[in-house]
């Protein structure tokens, strides 16, 4: 198989919630596969690290700091992304978080909080990409990330659970509709991976050893080993896989 199938070189990414964790281990990733990458974060100061940071290796970086929960934040970044003649043609959906509660307890309020930026927000970076490819007629990739717990829930992250969940027919709903415009839409659905979100369940000797012990792989993930699922996503190879979603979980799906 031809290396210029995965060669990114002439496109442009935008990833969500990229200044740390996956999100910047993805944003490297794709630079490095030749894309030009935007940074995003809600904060200014991360979005300017995170690009410092990357540019010193010699990618072709810059930054957008905008709320991605926040639809005419979405709406106006893109609209300054058109104005300096940008063409997002990937779409990384990355930006998330986290709330541990058992569900009898949780509040609408944090409920909404984590649907809205785990998903809702998803399909309004998503659909706003999409109508700028549908309208250029070249296509394009939209990325989600997933979870495990897009196919296994796990008690006390509900919220979390539902979000993950509904990235998975999302994806499915975005191919539905856009696969004729020659957009493919799928998902990445990481295992327990080393980010600072799980920092404190990592540092939780118990969780941390019913982790090594319920993957075949007896460890926790990294996150440079989702790269080369999202490149084979962003790129021409996956031109005619849409719809789907592929865990790197390290087998842990497998032996449930």
């Amino acid at each position: 198989m031809s290396r210029s199938l995965f060669d990114l070189s002439g496109r442009t990414a935008l990833i969500t919630g990229s200044s740390r964790g996956i999100g910047l281990a993805l944003a490297q990733g794709l630079a490095e596969s030749g894309g030009t990458v935007v940074i995003n974060s809600r904060q200014q100061a991360a979005v300017d690290a995170a690009v410092a940071q990357l540019q010193g290796l010699g990618l072709k970086v810059q930054g957008a700091a905008f709320d991605v929960a926040d639809q005419a934040a979405v709406e106006a970044a893109f609209a300054a992304f058109d104005a300096q003649g940008l063409a997002i043609d990937i779409v990384v959906n990355n930006a998330g978080i986290q709330h541990r509660e058992p569900l009898l307890d949780v509040s609408l309020e944090d409920w909404s909080r984590v649907i809205n930026t785990n998903l809702t927000a998803a399909f309004v970076v998503g659909r706003t990409a999409a109508r700028r490819m549908i309208a250029r007629g070249t296509g394009g990739k939209i990325i989600n990330i997933g979870s495990l717990t897009s196919e296994a829930a796990r008690a006390t992250v509900a919220p979390y659970t539902v979000a993950k969940g509904g990235i998975k027919m999302l994806s499915k709903a975005m191919a539905a509709e856009w696969a004729m415009h020659g957009i493919q839409a799928n998902s990445i659905g990481p295992g327990y991976i080393l980010t600072d979100m799980n920092e404190a369940l990592v540092n939780n000797v118990a969780f941390d050893a019913w982790v090594k012990a319920s993957n075949p792989t007896q460890r926790w993930g990294r996150p440079d080993e989702l790269v080369g699922t999202a490149i084979y996503l962003a790129s021409g190879a996956s031109n005619y896989v849409n719809g789907q979603i592929i865990y790197v979980d390290g087998g842990w799906l497998a032996v449930l």
